[in-house]
């Protein structure tokens, strides 16, 4: 397993936010945690790296607590990319060599320079390698801060709401960028998401949460409608379009037909 949680808990103060959260994650598998509006998605996504400290339970990666980890091993081991990344003056090639600080011990490597140069073809920044990230795109600056979590050679990749504030295309490029990295490098990834049929397409599993537990923990081809309206409060059909689940909510009073 990349990623194992054993009856995790998080509480703010005195307020239970998380409770028993178990799952995993495997290597190559594209995780998608749902649930409304404040249920925890965010919170659970910074237990899994540590930055916010489990009150029970714990958390595996490759089969070592994370609580136990020095922060250079959790750099080494887990990328992170947040929902809205700070912008600088920074060249796109230097913003992405920031995530080998973790592997760099006296000075910049070819070995590190050859990391960076490969993460930002990978990810098509080629033509943007000089300009300053501050002049990006949303989608652009999007695709270098998954090419600065990738050069940090990690085994498992958090992502809070990678497709949120951009338009549709550059939410298709950036999941079929996610699915594509997933694929070629093995990772496990885990991915907080709002859009229902974006994580059930390029998603292998989703875990919904509801009241800071988990609902269902499955592959996303098993996601029925009943379980969506009694997570989100809303009644949906699910119909396949071309190949694909569609996740359409239905009118107030509308009879609901669906698997």
């Amino acid at each position: 397993m990349i990623v194992e949680t054993c009856h995790l808990h998080f509480a703010y103060k005195e307020y239970a936010i998380l409770e028993e959260i178990d799952f995993q994650v495997r290597p190559g598998e594209l995780l998608a945690i749902l649930g409304p509006n404040g249920v925890g998605k965010t919170t659970l996504l910074k237990c899994l790296n540590g930055m916010h400290r489990a009150s029970a339970g714990a958390v595996m990666v490759e089969g070592v607590d994370v609580l136990r980890m020095r922060p250079i091993d959790i750099a080494t081991r887990i990328g992170y990319v947040a929902q809205k990344s700070e912008t600088a003056r920074l060249t796109v090639f230097d913003a992405v060599l920031m995530g080998r600080k973790p592997h760099i011990r006296w000075r910049t490597s070819d070995h590190d320079l050859e990391t960076v140069e490969a993460a930002i073809r990978h990810l098509h920044l080629e033509d943007k390698s000089l300009r300053f990230i501050d002049q990006l795109s949303g989608g652009e600056l999007q695709k270098v801060c998954i090419a600065r979590a990738l050069v940090q050679e990690p085994k498992l990749l958090l992502l809070d709401e990678p497709t949120s504030a951009l338009d549709l295309k550059n939410q298709i490029d950036i999941m079929r960028l996610l699915r594509r990295v997933v694929d070629e490098h093995g990772l496990g990834a885990v991915m907080t998401m709002h859009d229902l049929n974006k994580a059930m397409r390029y998603a292998d599993s989703v875990l919904m949460l509801k009241d800071g537990k988990v609902f269902s923990h499955l592959e996303t081809g098993r996601v029925t409608a009943a379980m969506i309206e009694s997570v989100y409060g809303l009644a949906v059909e699910i119909h396949n379009i071309n190949g694909h689940p569609l996740v359409v909510p239905q009118e107030s009073g509308q009879n609901v037909h669906c698997c």
